[in-house]
């Protein structure tokens, strides 16, 4: 049959039919539903600066642009953050975080110290010609007995804290330019003193590891050791202080270290007393 003989109402039911059949072969789903999946299911995008002729393997979990075998620095799974992973990461700062923490208080103390006295400047004198609402003279003079109080306390830890000698938690590897030096030089006096008379107890060697406190002043003497981390073996712990006694003066605190408001400098090292027969001092 030719299309030419189809009457009107043939073309329109053959049009509706095929306009019913299309409508039915499309899916309509709930737009919030649609926009959830795009939200639960974010894009993960991973950087790589090399590539390789080797194929990857078909069970990898992410697509690149480009054929990479491997990389990163994790061996198994994939970095969740920028950073690197933490065990490559510097250890042994925390000293120097904890001084950080502690000059940022001081400065904290002094930011207040100046705010309240500027409050207090800003705040009218009480006038006995003109009492005003006894309320709000009495209120008005209570905030400033309470501001006087606050400030009368800042002001003494702030003394008493001057009056401290100023102390530089520091870690064993210190990458601070004034005091690197220094304590880089301080921990291979005590390696080399440990290596060469390393402990011993009826003719063995004592091997372990432990952790120590060491702190020194300005002039180089050796302030005190505590031994925080214990080995196990208390007469190891002992040698291990003894061993940093016996290096003696450690030396001057430079200028720059003395710019720095340094008095006293506090480091932290893990002593590892190995069996080939040295002594290392790490930041672990």
């Amino acid at each position: 049959m030719n299309f030419k003989d189809l009457s009107t109402l043939q073309i329109a039911l053959g049009v509706s039919v095929i306009a019913h059949a299309v409508l039915l072969a499309v899916r309509f789903v709930d737009p919030e539903s649609f926009n959830k999946v795009f939200s639960d299911t974010p894009l993960e995008v991973i950087l790589v600066n090399t590539k390789t002729n080797e194929k990857p393997d078909p069970s990898a979990r992410l697509r690149a642009q480009t054929s990479l075998a491997g990389g990163g620095d994790l061996d198994k799974g994939r970095a969740t953050s920028p950073l690197p992973p933490s065990s490559f990461t510097t250890v042994g700062d925390s000293f120097e975080d904890a001084q950080r923490k502690v000059d940022a208080m001081q400065t904290e103390q002094l930011q207040m110290l100046t705010q309240l006295k500027r409050e207090l400047a800003a705040m009218p004198a009480p006038d006995p010609r003109n009492p005003g609402d006894p309320t709000e003279a009495t209120a008005q003079e209570e905030k400033r007995r309470q501001m006087i109080n606050l400030l009368a306390e800042i002001e003494r830890r702030v003394n008493e804290e001057n009056a401290r000698p100023k102390k530089r938690f520091l870690s064993p590897f210190t990458r601070e330019a004034a005091f690197a030096s220094y304590v880089d030089s301080l921990r291979r006096r005590v390696e080399a003193q440990g290596t060469a008379n390393f402990p011993t107890l009826a003719g063995k060697k004592l091997y372990g590891e432990l952790t120590m406190t060491i702190t020194v002043n300005f002039d180089g003497r050796l302030l005190s050791t505590v031994v925080d981390e214990s080995s196990g073996t208390p007469v190891l712990d002992r040698r291990a202080q003894a061993i940093v006694a016996s290096v003696g003066n450690f030396g001057k605190f430079t200028d720059a270290m003395r710019k720095e408001h340094a008095d006293q400098i506090v480091i932290r090292p893990h002593f590892r007393f190995a069996h080939d027969g040295s002594v290392e001092l790490s930041s672990q």
